[in-house]
C-alpha cells in the first residue's frame, strides 16, 4: 500500500476542550495521522497539526471555513455549548454537530467515519439516581437530550453512506485544558491549593452522601485511544461504547490522598457552593500567581467551580458498565488515583499551581 492511500486526515472539532485537546496529543503520536483542529479560538499550527476557527453556531461560517476540507477521512466531534439548563442544551449543540456534518460530509469523498463523543447524560445520570451499572443498550429516558438527538441525526445520515459512525460515553473526563468548564481536576488541583494559601484543611465541598457514593472516572488519554480506536476499528461500525478507567472509588478513601499530595490535612466534610464561595476568590489567586511565580493564567480560566458543585452533588452511584468495549477489543485501563496525581504533577510542572 502507498503511502497516500494509508494516509488519514482527522478533523477534531472542539480541539481546545479537554477531550479534543488530549485526542490531538495522542495523534500526533501516530505517524500516518494528519490533523485539522476546529474551535471557536483556533490554534498554533505546527507540524502536522493546523487549526481553524470557526464559529460552528453559524452555518454559514461553518460551510465556509470547512467546506473547503476534501481531505477529511475522520470527523472527530467532541464540542460543547454550555447553557443554563437542560433543555437549552438540545438547540446549540445539535446544531454545532449538523452544520459541521453538512459543510464537510458532501466535500470529503473520502469520509470514512465520524465518532461522537457522548456522556452518561444518555443513561440520566445528572437527572438523579439512575441505573448502575448503566449498559449502552439501556433505554433512553424522556427528552429533551442533546447526546440522543446528536446520535439520532447521525444514524439517520449514515443510512445508504459508505462512512460509519461510533459514540463514545466516558464518565467524568479528567486531563489538562485550561478555560474549560467542565474540567474536574482543575477544580480540585485549585481548590486544594487555595485552601493551602489560606492555611485551611481540605474539606470535601459536597453533598455528604457524595462522600460515600460509588464513582468512577474516564483518563482523557484513555479516551483519546478508546477514540481512534472505535473509529478504525471495522468491528466498532455504528456502535456506542463506555469508556472507563476500569475501577471504582468513593471520595471518602481517594480525598485523604489527595489531601496528602498537597500535604494538607482533612477536616469532615462541609457542603457548600464552590460556584458561590470561589466568586471572590479572584484577588487571592492573582496573589497566588505573583507569590509563587505561577504561569499567568486568568482566573476565569482555571475557574470551573460550577461543573464541580455537579460532580460532588452526585449523592449517588454513578457508574457504567465497561466490558462491551472489552469485549470488542479494547483492553486498556487506568488506575484512578494515579490519574489525578498525575494531573496534579503535570499542572505543577506547567506552573499553573504551586
Amino acid at each position: 500500500m502507498n503511502d497516500n492511500a494509508s494516509r488519514k486526515t482527522a478533523l477534531v472539532v472542539g480541539a481546545n476542550g479537554v477531550i479534543g485537546r488530549n485526542l490531538i496529543d495522542h495523534l500526533v503520536t501516530l505517524p500516518e495521522w494528519d490533523i485539522i483542529g476546529v474551535s471557536r479560538r483556533g490554534g498554533q499550527s505546527s507540524g502536522r497539526v493546523r487549526y481553524l476557527s470557526v464559529d460552528l453556531l453559524d452555518p454559514a461560517d461553518s460551510f465556509d471555513k470547512l467546506s473547503g476540507l476534501k481531505e477529511v477521512t475522520h470527523i472527530f466531534y467532541a464540542a460543547y455549548q454550555d447553557r443554563p439548563t437542560w433543555a437549552e442544551l438540545v438547540a446549540p449543540n445539535l446544531a454545532m454537530l449538523v452544520n459541521a456534518v453538512e459543510a464537510i460530509e458532501p466535500a470529503a469523498p473520502g469520509l470514512r467515519h465520524i465518532s461522537l463523543m457522548q456522556g452518561y447524560k444518555v443513561y440520566g445520570a445528572h437527572l438523579g439516581p439512575f441505573k448502575t451499572p448503566a449498559r449502552e443498550t439501556d433505554a433512553h429516558h424522556m427528552p429533551p437530550e442533546f447526546n440522543v438527538d446528536q446520535q439520532n441525526f447521525l444514524e439517520k445520515r449514515q443510512k445508504g453512506k459508505d462512512w460509519t459512525w461510533s459514540a463514545l460515553r466516558p464518565s467524568v473526563v479528567c486531563g489538562f485544558a485550561l478555560g474549560n468548564p467542565m474540567n474536574l481536576a482543575i477544580v480540585i488541583a485549585v481548590y486544594a491549593s487555595m485552601s493551602k494559601e489560606l492555611g485551611l484543611p481540605l474539606r470535601f465541598p459536597g453533598k455528604p452522601g457524595a462522600y460515600h457514593s460509588l464513582l468512577e472516572m474516564t483518563d482523557a488519554g484513555l479516551l483519546a485511544k478508546a477514540t481512534v480506536w472505535a473509529a478504525t476499528d471495522e468491528r466498532c461500525a455504528n456502535q456506542a461504547f463506555n469508556i472507563t478507567n476500569g475501577d471504582l472509588f468513593r471520595w471518602n478513601e481517594l480525598w485523604p490522598k489527595i489531601a496528602a499530595y498537597f500535604e494538607l490535612e482533612t477536616a469532615p466534610p462541609l457542603q457548600l457552593s464552590l460556584d458561590t464561595v470561589m466568586a471572590d476568590k479572584e484577588g487571592l489567586w492573582n496573589a497566588m500567581v505573583d507569590k509563587h511565580r505561577l504561569a499567568n493564567n486568568s482566573y476565569k480560566d482555571v475557574s470551573s467551580w460550577r461543573f464541580g458543585d455537579f460532580v460532588f452533588s452526585w449523592d449517588y452511584d454513578f457508574f457504567a458498565d465497561g466490558t462491551k468495549a472489552r469485549r470488542f477489543g479494547f483492553h486498556e485501563f487506568v488506575d484512578t488515583e494515579s490519574m489525578f496525581l498525575d494531573i496534579f504533577e503535570d499542572l505543577r510542572k506547567r506552573r499553573v499551581i504551586p
